[in-house]
């Protein structure tokens, strides 16, 4: 696995049977967009989008996507401009994945559990030039513009605002957006072509969604991805799920999570239906599930163990159908994998990053295992497993020479990857490029082992990412807010178990002295909650604050590996919120 042969760029071309050239008959630049056109003329009556009350084909589907792309573009939105979308999963942002690119414009679909400081950051890196957002939401887009606004001054250059209304939810956060001057995103498809003539890129490299790996700023990680890479993805997504020609599929995976897993654009390619979800909730699924004919679904772990340990009033069982579900985000547990495949879940394991367009590697099924104990079955299951079809390389290196580890499911390596589904790069970060990419192969920073059978398996992650909920925590970006309490002269924050979202932050803290006399550890430990609440998004907020000295090296660096120990006799946290 580990020897590729030439990589692009080598320097002599290589011979073929003739000199015949591309042209416009022969060759056209992939995208995704092409794959709505199709099922609007394929399944025009068949259910596109779905929410609450709200139905549309895919005849509808389409006519809004061209006038939306109509509508950016007779504002000069296109080629070179982002625009940023803020909300759940609602029909809007479906649209946008197919409107905003057919104007020539790029996506940037922005994590809605991000606070207004973060999102500010995140608007002014990509130099958003329209903001679209949710009612729910608006309040936290105005507050992020807020922020830029003082901070510009003079030079800044208000992005144009659009609001979704959203006939489930309260008017009144609606009408206060209108009041703020924000145009309402059905009379702004209104000013545009439902018929509008769009052009698919010239070139597949040019750049069709933006998302951000995490809220950091200081070293801003703004994913590139291309139509090429999308439209690959697309199509590999729903092969390696065996996903079927009209599937319903169930949106309880964010669509702003790597861009739903390129299954925004998947399921115009199967000409499927989506079922979105404002919120995600036990009950919705199966109600999903029961009253909607949902197929398919995809989901962290975090979310499946609510489903198998929901109280009966909740759950639909047994299910109407073999239902589905695709897991990542983290690594599921073999009797969350076992208690599944009991309850009539099919489920597909699979891993990915932001950077290779989200699940890139499945642990593709085996027939023989269906004969294995269901604690076997389980165990293999686990694994992370090979290359997506639109992955052309997948292994498990020493980070240093880049030479494959032993496939002894025992020897420790990065888990690296490289072909048409990795990003174009990081917007703006060059440095960050040339560590990502170095010796010609896309570095995931995830310590994995590969086993005899060529199957990987995640063991660690090499930079002490927490992973809460499906999504990313720098623990580091968390120490450094801690460590601005006035009472806290050090901190180390690592994961620890936690029953609702997989694994939270636990924050190890040594205080300055004097800081806890005459006040109890457990109301500073909230005060300390309290503060960083204020700083950071939530879900990055420490679950459980530890008071202490930090064990260290002689060199004086913490030793994590001991905290990590520590968390783990603590226990899994009961209740987390956020």
């Amino acid at each position: 696995m580990g020897s590729m042969g030439p990589v692009s760029g080598s320097a002599a071309p290589e011979r073929d049977i003739d000199d015949l050239p591309r042209n416009d008959a022969n060759y056209t630049a992939l995208t995704p967009l092409w794959f709505l056109e199709r099922a609007a003329l394929a399944q025009p009556d068949r259910a596109s989008v779905v929410h609450g009350p709200v139905r549309y084909t895919w005849a509808d589907t389409y006519r809004r996507c061209r006038s939306l792309a109509s509508a950016l573009a007779r504002r000069s939105v296109g080629h070179g401009s982002t625009v940023a979308v803020i909300a759940p999963n609602v029909p809007a942002v479906y649209e946008a994945h197919f409107g905003v690119p057919m104007s020539g414009a790029v996506v940037n679909c922005v994590n809605i559990r991000l606070n207004a400081e973060t999102i500010a950051f995140l608007l002014e890196h990509s130099v958003a030039e329209v903001v679209m957002v949710d009612q729910e939401f608006f309040t936290l887009a105005e507050e992020s513009l807020k922020i830029i606004a003082e901070k510009k001054a003079s030079a800044f250059r208000p992005p144009i605002l659009i609001v979704f209304g959203d006939p489930t939810c309260d008017p009144k956060s609606l009408q206060y957006a209108l009041g703020k001057g924000a145009i309402e995103y059905e009379e702004f498809l209104k000013t545009g072509d439902p018929e509008f003539n769009w052009k698919p890129p010239k070139d597949e490299w040019q750049s069709i969604a933006l998302g951000y790996t995490s809220g950091t700023t200081s070293s801003p990680k703004g994913v590139v991805l291309h139509h090429r890479g999308a439209y690959l993805m697309a199509l590999s997504v729903a092969i390696v799920w065996g996903m079927p020609e009209g599937a319903i599929y169930l949106w309880t995976l964010p669509m702003f999570h790597c861009n739903g897993w390129c299954y925004t654009w998947a399921l115009a390619a199967f000409c499927g239906t989506s079922i979105c979800l404002r919120q995600v909730s036990t009950k919705a699924i199966y109600e999903g599930i029961t009253k909607q004919g949902v197929t398919h679904f995809c989901a962290a772990p975090v979310v499946l163990n609510n489903l198998i340990n929901a109280p009966a009033s909740e759950t639909f069982l047994p299910l109407p159908r073999v239902v589905n579900v695709n897991v990542a985000g983290a690594a599921p547990t073999p009797s969350l994998l076992a208690a599944l495949s009991i309850r009539g879940f099919r489920v597909t394991h699979t891993y990915g990053l932001s950077e290779t367009y989200g699940p890139s590697t499945a642990c593709a099924w085996k027939p023989e295992w269906d004969e294995l104990p269901l604690e076997e079955k389980s165990r293999l299951h686990c694994r992370q497993g090979i290359r997506y079809i639109a992955m052309e390389g997948l292994d498990v290196v020493d980070p240093k020479t880049m030479a494959p580890v032993p496939a002894d499911g025992k020897s420790y390596g990065e888990i690296v990857l490289r072909g048409n589904a990795v990003m174009k790069g990081y917007l703006k970060n060059p440095k960050a490029n040339a560590e990502a990419f170095a010796g010609g192969w896309y570095h995931s920073g995830d310590l994995g082992v590969k086993h005899p059978d060529g199957y990987i398996e995640v063991r660690d992650r090499m930079k002490d990412v927490i992973i809460s909920g499906g999504e990313n925590i720098s623990s580091l970006e968390v120490e450094k807010v801690v460590c601005t309490h006035p009472a806290v002269l050090e901190a180390s924050v690592v994961a620890r178990a936690d029953e609702r979202w997989g694994e939270s932050p636990c924050a190890f803290v040594t205080l300055k002295d004097g800081a806890a006399d005459g006040s109890d550890e457990a109301a500073l430990a909230n005060d300390i909650m309290r503060f960083c609440r204020e700083r950071m998004p939530g879900y990055w907020v420490p679950k459980s604050v530890i008071f202490g000295p930090l064990p260290k090296t002689a060199t004086g660096k913490i030793k994590k590996h001991e905290l990590r120990a520590k968390a783990k006799e603590l226990g899994p946290v009961k209740k987390s919120r956020m």
